[in-house]
């Protein structure tokens, strides 16, 4: 072969090399800003933040001893367990609520924070384990101060995480209204319809099976008794005359709220008579741990599908996207991550900073299950009002036009 030819195969060579880098998986996820990859980077992060409190909640005792040399703990004991996690939470929210203040507002791709947020990694990464570290040198009594503040923190992410999950209903059932697909789709609708019924009533019956097992438990059938009335309130709501919405949107909110019910009874203390499955949970650690390990992953899909879904409160009017715009929005996107930190970090103490969480357990407490309780009544008014406040402003206009 010619030195001509071995020139021509050489450059032949790095061409296809090129080409081959320009293509492959790792150009697009890992070099240049990608936000639809970053997304997962920083739920990733959020988990391993997660995993780092359980880990000080439940072994830090042995494990972190030497924190007693550090002046803002006033003996280990003071910064594990609870106050542990709440430091952890602490620095998780310092992160992100930086992320959110550098990167608000970001609307197109050429923004030199469009890469700050996609890119930059070995930076976020220092910064943040240096956020895991700072809050340890912090004073107690400002971390309880946090841990107060973190109550009104994670009440704002119920709220967001409410209000996403009733807009997704909400738009998925007016998707299944419109002519096309109701025509196309009329079996399918009406067997998710009649599937979510069934399930809402099925789960109402275990509900009442596993935790109100006897008459004296009066609270837990008030709970489950008023589910199965906000389930009928919203079908009634939804077909009435006036409003017209069907049975899909009603059933899966009635789904919805079944769930939150059976959280709220689920989050009751081991030691309460009523709770069935509690007491079956302390006899087989193999299920408390397995539903310890779907909790924590719930928390940070729930926190990831939220964070993505800023649309939902864009009040005003849409401008017509383009090439140019960013995805989704990160300011809002690292805001909800910063009240997630909040959110896990109640979930972890049950919403209680002066309390002994047991192993493997999360949201355990009459603190949990009543901010369940309440969460579920809320999401019934707020998707009744949603049907309803066409009606009111009708009417209100109609009254001031005349």
């Amino acid at each position: 072969m010619t030195n001509e030819s071995m020139m021509e195969h050489q450059v032949s060579s790095r061409e296809r090399y090129a080409q081959f880098m320009e293509d492959s998986c790792c150009t697009h996820f890992c070099l240049g800003p990608n936000p639809s990859m970053a997304r997962y980077v920083y739920a990733l992060i959020f988990l391993v933040t997660n995993l780092l409190a359980w880990t000080i909640r439940d072994y830090g005792h042995s494990a972190l001893s030497e924190l007693q040399r550090l002046k803002g703990c006033h003996g280990a004991r003071y910064c594990l367990g609870a106050e542990g996690v709440l430091r952890i939470s602490f620095g998780c929210f310092l992160f992100f609520f930086a992320m959110f203040l550098s990167t608000v507002n970001t609307k197109k791709v050429d923004d030199p924070r469009n890469s700050w947020h996609s890119e930059w990694w070995p930076a976020k990464i220092i910064m943040w384990l240096s956020f895991m570290v700072i809050p340890f040198f912090i004073p107690s009594a400002f971390i309880q101060l946090y841990g107060k503040i973190a109550h009104f923190g994670a009440g704002v992410f119920l709220l967001i995480q409410l209000i996403s999950v009733i807009s997704f209903i909400t738009w998925l059932n007016d998707c299944c209204r419109t002519e096309k697909i109701a025509k196309r789709c009329r079996i399918q609708v009406l067997v998710v319809c009649i599937t979510t019924y069934l399930a809402s009533v099925v789960g109402i019956v275990l509900m009442y099976i596993w935790y109100a097992p006897k008459p004296s438990c009066s609270l837990n059938i008030l709970f489950i008794t008023l589910t199965l009335g906000l389930l009928q309130l919203m079908t009634f709501v939804s077909i009435h005359s006036k409003v017209k919405a069907g049975f899909l949107a009603p059933g899966i909110m009635g789904l919805y709220v079944v769930f939150l019910c059976w959280s709220a009874l689920r989050s009751e203390p081991q030691t309460e008579i009523c709770n069935k499955k509690a007491q079956a949970a302390t006899n087989a650690d193999w299920l408390t741990i397995v539903s310890f390990v779907i909790a924590v992953l719930a928390i940070v899909m729930a926190t990831f599908s939220t964070g993505i879904d800023s649309k939902c409160f864009q009040f005003t009017k849409a401008e017509t996207e383009s090439e140019d715009d960013v995805p989704y929005g990160y300011g809002f996107f690292h805001f909800v991550f910063a009240m997630g930190a909040m959110y896990f970090a109640m979930l972890f103490i049950g919403w209680n900073a002066h309390k002994t969480m047991q192993k493997w357990t999360i949201d355990v407490g009459w603190a949990s299950t009543w901010v369940r309780i309440v969460n579920e009544w809320l999401a019934s008014v707020v998707y009744v009002w949603m049907l309803v406040a066409p009606l009111v402003w009708k009417n209100r206009r109609q009254v001031e036009s005349t």
